[in-house]
Parts: structure tokens; sequence; C-alpha cells
């Protein structure tokens, strides 16, 4: 695959940016000409790797998130999600359905649903170091190719 091109956002580990990225990430795709359903899985996944950084990779301060998003001339578009919080001590615990470590006011959902929206999920983790989470989803699109 060759890189068609590239785009890195960082800002604030602030839940108002959660919608800034997600608008930013599905305007750099157009260029594939997504459909709806596409581009709907593209900002539901944004929204959830970008939400899992403000809550959880900061909880007592505010750190950077930064999302690189990267179009291939095969219309696969990676993002990567990437903070520098305090990371996850066992990803495998973390990615599974309704666990979470932030309490009863959240759902434990984040990894699941991201997982349901891409073709490909990754996450990678070290505690006191940070997460990167990417995620993959070709695009078929209305004129893909």
């Amino acid at each position: 695959m060759k890189k068609r091109n590239e785009v890195k956002i960082v800002f604030p580990s602030r839940s108002v940016n959660e919608g800034f990225s997600r608008a930013a990430v599905a305007a750099f795709v157009a260029v594939c000409d997504p459909t709806v359903e596409e581009l709907s899985d593209i900002k539901t996944a944004v929204s959830e790797a970008v939400t899992n950084a403000v809550v959880h990779a900061y909880p007592d301060r505010e750190g950077s998130v930064t999302v690189t998003v990267t179009v291939y001339d095969t219309n696969v578009v990676k993002i990567r999600v990437r903070d520098k919080g305090v990371g996850i001590e066992d990803v495998q615990k973390a990615r599974e359905a309704l666990f979470t470590t932030a309490g009863d006011d959240r759902s434990g959902l984040g990894f699941t649903v991201m997982e349901s929206f891409s073709d490909k999920l990754q996450v990678r983790s070290k505690p006191g170091k940070g997460t990167a989470v990417t995620i993959t989803k070709r695009i078929t699109g209305k004129r893909a190719g």
C-alpha cells in the first residue's frame, strides 16, 4: 500500500475536542468518497477512541491526544489515536465488553464499539507511557478504487 495522504492533529485532552476530532477525521477521509454508513462507522470509532483517551489517560491532569489519519491508495484508512497518559495495565482485560476502570457512569464498551465499526483494531499500551489505538477501515465507497 502506498500513502495517498496523511494528517496529524494534536489537541488537549478536553471532552470538547472529541467532536472536533470526529469532524476533522471525517472531512479528511472524504477523498475516498465513503458511503454514509462508512463515514458514520469511522466517526463512531474515532469518537470512542478519543473519548477513551480523554477519560482514562489523564485522570488527574490534562494531557495531549494525537490523532493521525493515513489514507492509502487502496482506499484503506488508518486512524491512530495516541496519548501519553497512564496506560493500560491489562489490554486484554480492557478489551472485554463491560470492563471499565472509570466507575459506574461508564459502560465499558469503548473497545467493543471501536472493533465493531472497524475492519481491524489494534491496541498497544505501556503503563505510565500511554496508549495507541489504531483503527483500520477499508472504504468501498461510492467510487472506491
